[in-house]
């Protein structure tokens, strides 16, 4: 790292806008219609069900890697340290989880949304109410937080104000995927994974070896362990202060298996991905190669925020990058600051490279979730109960429209997220009291017939207040924790109220399934053994 201006040169911004122009261009090139016809809704929305594997892994990469990681886990690497890597080491078995139990039955209803599933399987009134629910969630959490990390990212690097980098940030995604559609975003994610992997290897890699010196950065990364050893705990003890966030042994067993399998396997602008592949195994494929990219994920982003800790807790590697290291200085308060920090010491060139890959994270994530967003409100509310019987083209048009104004609205919420010491965490506790009680209505349709349409309604609905009560009770309890109880409650009562009501409802929408279901390739199984050894040597590493 050398100690230059804040800011981008010359020769970032000429690295920036060719990464601008081949993903506008490619977009653009991707969504022209076929000759004499105009776009399907599978067209549009399941990319005409031809996707090939590679695209569908590095799709649910591009789309999964927002802001949110890039400045929110690397704020909580700089926090908490490696131990937040488990939300991604973890992810490779939920990845493989979903693609061997869940994924084939998706793929034989032949769905369009994850709200559709649950039309088929339990009824049209649950199906609206997780629709509008999604709809809510996508806007006002999932896509806020992006713009307003990416924001702060581009406030930080370049001293943009924050309302001029979302709104630059919000027309970027909509340019090149609003008219393509799925396509026009998972052949443009295909670009955005490489600058990802790019971008966020070459920070890891100068930061890491700017602490190593003349060392390098095998002994950067020895340095590193020996000033903060704490910060290299996967698994953290009660006195650990960060314990509440990540509460010990209950990270591999507990509730972060719930925000993983409800993130991975029945959120839409995830699966949506899978759905479009050519098949089964085509999907599954993609899975796996999502799965083996997870796993270098926290070196790309935790390590990072791990590195600007170290600097910030020396004065003497404070002192050789300059006077500009005052420069938005990230602290336990405001962690999120520890990436878009880090990237003001990265030598001309490089530091248009890692813009680019921040630029990519937070892009690739908005087109995505903005198409999932229209996707559900164009089949699931507008086709279902305002014009079902509309065709195809105006449906598409729809689409865009709804997506165009689920942008707008979160445009004018981000800026309002502003004070959010670690926006990762913040994230996932507050989506976690939806979660375990969608994940339940779920697993139970997957996997148990006797489940009936009153009781996953009931479940759900009784599934909020129950978590809020977990929350704001004198409990001293881990948000996963809480997860992992409210869970079991929607179970209880899930099967309690079925089993009360199964012969007033039939089992006509209920899943069948066979030992064939869920029989996969020899490669598949193979790919998935490798994952598991591989996470085993990790945790036994970092224990």
């Amino acid at each position: 790292m050398a100690n230059i201006e804040n800011g981008l040169g010359t020769l970032d911004y000429m690295v920036f806008a060719v990464y601008v122009a081949i993903i506008i261009g490619v977009g653009i090139w991707v969504s022209r219609d076929k000759k004499g016809s105009k776009k399907s809704t599978e067209d549009y929305f399941l990319a005409g069900k031809s996707l090939p594997w590679w695209a569908v892994g590095a799709s649910l990469i591009a789309a999964n890697i927002s802001a949110e990681q890039f400045i929110g886990m690397s704020g909580s690497g700089y926090s908490i340290g490696l131990a937040i890597a488990s939300y991604e080491w973890m992810s490779a078995i939920t990845l493989i989880i979903v693609g061997k139990y869940f994924l084939p039955v998706f793929i034989e209803k032949g769905i369009y949304t994850i709200p559709e599933f649950v039309e088929k399987r339990y009824n049209k009134n649950l199906k609206t109410i997780l629709a509008i629910f999604w709809i809510a969630l996508y806007i006002f959490v999932n896509l806020t937080s992006v713009l307003y990390l990416g924001g702060l990212a581009l406030e930080t690097i370049l001293g943009i104000p924050m309302i001029y980098s979302i709104i630059g940030l919000a027309v970027f995604a909509l340019v090149y995927s609003l008219y393509g559609g799925l396509s026009a975003v998972v052949w443009t994610d295909v670009i955005q994974v490489f600058f990802l992997v790019l971008g966020g290897l070459m920070t890891t890699w100068m930061a890491v070896s700017f602490i190593g010196g003349d060392g390098g950065f095998l002994s950067g990364f020895g340095k590193m362990f020996d000033a903060a050893p704490e910060h290299f705990q996967m698994i953290l003890d009660q006195s650990n202060p960060q314990y509440m966030n990540l509460p010990g042994i209950a990270v591999l067993i507990g509730g972060l298996w719930v925000a993983n399998l409800y993130y991975w396997g029945f959120n839409q602008y995830i699966i949506q991905r899978t759905l479009a592949a050519k098949s089964v195994p085509e999907a599954q494929k993609g899975i796996l190669f999502a799965a083996f990219l997870k796993l270098i994920v926290p070196f790309l982003v935790v390590i990072p925020g791990i590195a600007a800790y170290v600097i910030t807790q020396s004065p003497e590697l404070m002192a050789q990058m300059g006077s500009v290291a005052a420069h938005n200085l990230p602290s336990v308060a405001h962690a999120d600051k520890a990436y878009p920090w880090l990237t003001q010491f990265l030598p001309a060139g490089i530091k248009g490279i890692v813009f680019a890959a921040l630029a990519a994270a937070i892009v690739s994530s908005l087109a995505s979730m903005l198409n999932s967003t229209a996707t559900i409100f164009t089949m699931d509310i507008y086709k279902a109960h305002i014009a079902p019987n509309t065709g195809d083209h105006k449906l598409v048009n729809v689409g865009r429209i709804s997506a165009v104004v689920a942008l707008v609205i979160a445009c004018f919420v981000a800026p309002m997220l502003g004070g959010i010491g670690q926006a990762f965490q913040y994230i996932q506790e507050y989506t976690g009291l939806v979660s375990p009680g969608i994940l339940a209505v779920f697993l139970l349709g997957l996997f148990w017939k006797k489940t009936t349409s009153k009781g996953a309604i009931i479940g759900v609905v009784a599934s909020i207040p129950f978590a809020l009560f977990l929350k704001f009770m004198p409990l001293n309890m881990p948000f996963m924790d809480q997860m992992l109880y409210t869970l079991l409650f929607t179970i209880v009562v899930i099967a309690f109220t079925s089993l009360s009501t199964s012969e007033q409802d039939d089992d006509s929408g209920a899943i069948h399934v066979t030992a064939a279901t869920f029989k996969t390739e020899r490669s598949f199984n193979v790919a998935a053994y490798a994952i598991v050894v591989i996470l085993a040597v990790l945790y036994a590493l970092f224990w």
